[in-house]
C-alpha cells in the first residue's frame, strides 16, 4: 500500500470514529491534557464500565450479556462489504473489532481506499456505524497508555518524528505523523515497517491501525 492510501485509510477510519460518539475514546469526564516523555497524562476516572469475561458490564452487577450484539453488527458490515465490494474481507476478531491488518492487506491488493471508506460510496457505512455504536466501553486512560508506548516504541525504533497521542476533552487523539495532509512520516520506507512490526504488541485490540 502507498503511502498516500495508506493516510487516506487512517483518515477515512478516524472521521469514522468522530462521527459516532460512542466510539471516540471518550470516557464520561475529564479534562484536555497533553503528553510528554516524562510523565504520562491521566483523564478523570468515570465510574467503572468494565466488563466480566462474558461482557457483563461488572458495574451495575447485572448477569453477564457477552459481546453478541458488537459481533453481530460487525458481521452485518461484513457481510455487506462481502456482497458489495469484495467476497475477500475478512472476518472480525472474535472480539468484534475488524482485523485491519488483513484489511489493509486486501486495500493494498485492491489498489483503493473503498475498503477503509465502507465501498465505493459508503455503501455500507450504515452497518459499520451501527457496530461501531454497540462497541463495549472502552477505559480511555489505558487506551491514551497504549498509544502513548506504542509512539515511544515507533521513535525508539528510528521514526523520530512519530508523535504522541493526546487527550483532550476526554477523548483520545492518536499520534502518528505530525503533518497528516503534508506527510512527514515516510510510512512505505523499511525504517518505518519494521517499527510497526516490532510495536504492533503496544496498542490494545481495536487500537491497531489508528497511529
Amino acid at each position: 500500500m502507498t503511502q498516500k492510501t495508506r493516510s487516506r485509510s487512517r483518515a477515512a477510519r478516524l472521521a469514522l470514529l468522530i462521527a459516532v460518539p460512542a466510539l471516540a475514546l471518550t470516557t464520561a469526564c475529564g479534562g484536555a491534557a497533553e503528553s510528554s516523555d516524562e510523565g504520562v497524562a491521566s483523564v478523570s476516572r468515570a465510574p467503572s464500565t468494565e466488563q466480566t469475561k462474558d461482557g457483563g458490564d461488572a458495574s451495575k452487577g447485572g448477569a453477564p450479556k457477552g459481546k453478541s450484539a458488537f459481533y453481530d453488527a460487525q458481521m452485518k458490515f461484513v457481510q455487506c462489504m462481502r456482497k458489495k465490494i469484495t467476497k475477500d474481507y475478512p472476518d472480525p476478531k472474535l472480539s468484534g473489532h475488524l482485523d485491519w491488518t488483513k484489511i489493509d492487506a486486501l486495500q493494498e491488493a485492491m489498489g483503493n481506499d473503498r475498503i477503509a471508506k465502507g465501498g465505493r460510496g459508503g455503501e455500507c457505512t450504515t452497518e459499520m456505524r451501527k457496530a461501531m455504536s454497540l462497541e463495549p466501553p472502552r477505559d480511555t486512560q489505558k487506551d491514551y497508555e497504549s498509544m502513548l508506548a506504542h509512539a515511544k516504541c515507533m521513535r525508539a525504533n528510528g521514526v523520530s518524528k512519530f508523535t504522541n497521542p493526546k487527550l483532550q476533552d476526554g477523548n483520545v487523539i492518536p499520534g502518528g505523523d505530525p503533518n497528516p495532509t503534508s506527510p512527514e512520516v515516510s510510512s512505505d520506507s523499511s525504517t518505518y515497517k519494521q517499527a510497526r512490526q516490532a510495536c504492533k504488541g503496544k496498542l490494545l485490540d481495536g487500537l491497531d491501525g489508528m497511529q
